[in-house]
């Protein structure tokens, strides 16, 4: 098949986050080649009459997309599925809509709430007067002994984050204040959500190409905390993902072996994950990241749809575990999308002005 790469446009100078996609974007090209196909990659900008010139142009079997942000807004990334479907062009992984429910945390939250998953209590600006009274979801009044951590509403890869997100203050208007005073890290919009001082867990899933819609739940990761004592919050922040020289990044380790007592949580969490792919109406491959309290209860931090799978990446990690193969699981992915997604010809001619 000719398969199209889709991938952000990454200046020279960008962050290690979005560097890492140029990983991704060389891995797939690599994988693809070795499954038999001829595969080419693309950088996205805000130009998105150049990118639908350039699917007229290249008219691929298959889009695989790696888009993370346009423009380095992460809020922006749904407009690049909204456009291949306007096309009728099949592309791998998840599409707009729930690209566009997960991309903001509030919309996710919500919908778990509503479809009973299990997500934690949350306060966040109001959006149309920002500087006036919070919504603090789960009612009554404001917990004074409850731990937050200030998040950013559309930014992922962790951006933003950090152990000094984990804040605990006295009354409401100091969270507010501490949500405002850290816009400007969060991509300007952030929210305080109750702090689950737990095990951190992954929960990455594969759909399979004979159940299409049925994910196969990959075993699952969980992230150890090595050597933190009780004044470190237990956070995946920033350095913990992305700067390889930082003591976070050294001592968040992924372990996949657990021990006979926690196998009815892991099946608990597996549920919990096949929940949320049900539940976001989700396809192709994507993660669930979870929180465990020292209740062993599970809460959902996360609907990932567009999960890193760079080589050294936690999805691959789990790939490896369940022994299927970085190229097999490339292929599986886009034969899915061809197959989930068939479609007739692009709507016009190339050829015809735009």
């Amino acid at each position: 098949m000719n398969v199209l790469i889709l991938h952000d446009d990454v200046p020279a100078d960008a962050a290690p986050d979005a560097l890492d996609l140029l990983a991704q974007v060389d891995a797939v090209r690599g994988a693809l080649v070795q499954c038999g196909h001829v595969a080419r990659a693309f950088a996205c900008s805000l130009d998105l009459a150049s990118l639908e010139r350039h699917l007229l142009r290249e008219r691929p079997d298959v889009v695989f997309n790696l888009v993370e942000t346009l423009g380095e807004r992460g809020r922006l990334c749904p407009l690049v599925p909204l456009l291949l479907e306007s096309l009728s062009v099949p592309f791998t992984g998840n599409g707009s809509a729930p690209t566009f429910i997960t991309a903001n945390k509030l919309t996710a939250k919500r919908l778990m709430r509503g479809s009973n998953l299990p997500t934690a209590d949350w306060i966040e600006l109001d959006p149309s007067r920002r500087h006036l009274p919070t919504h603090a979801v789960g009612g009554g009044a404001f917990p004074r002994s409850a731990t937050w951590i200030v998040k950013s509403v559309w930014e992922h890869a962790s951006i933003g984050l950090d152990e000094d997100s984990v804040v605990s203050v006295e009354n409401r208007e100091a969270l507010e204040r501490e949500i405002e005073r850290r816009l400007p890290a969060l991509g300007g919009e952030g929210f305080a959500e109750k702090f689950i001082d737990g095990r951190e867990f992954n929960l990455s899933m594969l759909e399979d190409p004979r159940s299409p819609g049925v994910p196969e739940i990959l075993p699952p990761a969980e992230i150890v905390f090595e050597g933190y004592g009780a004044e470190k919050p237990r956070v995946i922040g920033y350095r913990a993902k992305w700067d390889e020289s930082s003591e976070e990044y050294k001592r968040t380790v992924r372990r996949f072996d657990f021990p006979r007592e926690d196998a009815q949580l892991i099946d608990r969490l597996r549920g919990v994950a096949r929940r949320a792919w049900e539940v976001f109406g989700l396809s192709g491959y994507a993660r669930v990241d979870i929180r465990v309290d020292a209740r062993n209860e599970p809460w959902v931090l996360e609907v990932n749809t567009n999960p890193c799978i760079a080589p050294d990446a936690g999805f691959v990690a789990a790939l490896g575990c369940a022994n299927i193969s970085y190229a097999a699981a490339v292929d599986r992915i886009v034969r899915c999308a061809v197959e989930r997604r068939s479609a007739p010809s692009l709507p016009y001619d190339a050829s015809e002005p735009r």
